[in-house]
């Protein structure tokens, strides 16, 4: 395009960067699903194997949909301890779901994240027999969550679309204080070039609006995120999940879920250093994306902050 970059009107959080990144080793993030290896690149010119190309028609904020429901979830978990959740989609016949389409190589996604926009973990659980999940979550601190699942039934009523349905469950305690939680903008942000940070471990994550203007909810938008480290653009960007990056997207007044869609298609172990998503949030706020990357056989997860206007 030949418009100059304009970037998204910011929350007060974004404004002071309010970026974080934290390299997942061996170890992981807290929750975080270990790096895999991806499936056979996209051919050009094709969809990436498995993406499910129907946006999801809510914002995931019921645990039912058209017949399917969430069901099995504890109420309360106990606090800094890691626990296997368990839980089941139900078709609209009362039966559990068995057979799944992929998105972006697997099944079922499930996401965890407190109210305060903290804690987010992304995690693919296992499926038994009987239409029982379960998902290793780490150690949870108090406070309310929500646990999201998305998915698309390969068979029955809802065949072929993609749902979003999701519960809150308490962890009993005192919640920490969350100083740079994301909140509703009081005022407009100043225009800057770009919504960019740099993270300790040398990676700079940068957002931006290629077709100019600001992001309006309810409108898909092109998003470009640009990664680099030490001043040099990262061309070593590895596969994760038969792309080169995952974005999600929660709304800090209710929690709204938000899938972004990537574009860039996968072509080996060389991504970057630019990536493009499909960006269409559903509702005007803030919101907090988790952008997750890989590198080395790391993989990285950076939250940024911002507005979509109504």
């Amino acid at each position: 395009m030949t418009h100059p970059r304009r970037t998204f009107a910011l929350t007060a959080s974004a404004a002071a960067l309010a970026l974080t990144l934290a390299a997942c080793g061996s170890s992981g993030m807290a929750g975080m699903d270990m790096p895999r290896t991806s499936g056979s690149p996209a051919a050009p010119g094709t969809a990436m194997p498995g993406m499910d190309m129907s946006a999801p028609e809510t914002d995931g904020l019921s645990d039912t949909l058209d017949g399917y429901r969430l069901t099995g979830l504890p109420a309360t978990l106990p606090a800094d301890r890691d626990s296997a959740v368990s839980f089941r989609i139900t078709a609209p016949d009362g039966n559990p779901v068995t057979g799944y389409t992929p998105e972006q190589t697997e099944p079922l996604h499930f996401y965890a994240v407190r109210s305060d926009l903290t804690g987010f973990q992304h995690l693919h659980p296992t499926l038994a027999a009987d239409g029982t999940w379960t998902a290793p979550l780490t150690a949870p601190q108090p406070g309310t969550w929500r646990f999201f699942t998305t998915f698309t039934p390969s068979s029955g009523p809802g065949q072929g679309k993609g749902y979003v349905l999701s519960s809150t469950v308490t962890v009993p305690g005192t919640a920490p204080a969350s100083p740079t939680a994301p909140t509703a903008p009081t005022a407009p942000a100043p225009a800057s070039p770009a919504l960019t940070a740099t993270t300790p471990d040398g990676y700079t994550v940068t957002a931006a609006t290629p077709g100019g203007g600001e992001l309006m909810a309810g409108m898909p938008h092109q998003l470009t995120i640009t990664v680099s480290k030490d001043g040099k653009p990262v061309t070593d960007l590895q596969p994760y999940l038969e792309t080169y990056a995952h974005l999600t997207a929660f709304r800090a007044q209710d929690l709204a879920f938000a899938h972004l869609h990537p574009q860039t298609q996968v072509t080996g172990d060389h991504g970057g250093p630019e990536l493009t998503f499909q960006a269409e949030l559903p509702k005007p706020g803030a919101w907090r994306l988790f952008l997750q990357f890989r590198t080395d056989d790391t993989l990285h997860t950076a939250a940024l902050t911002l507005d979509a206007k109504g």
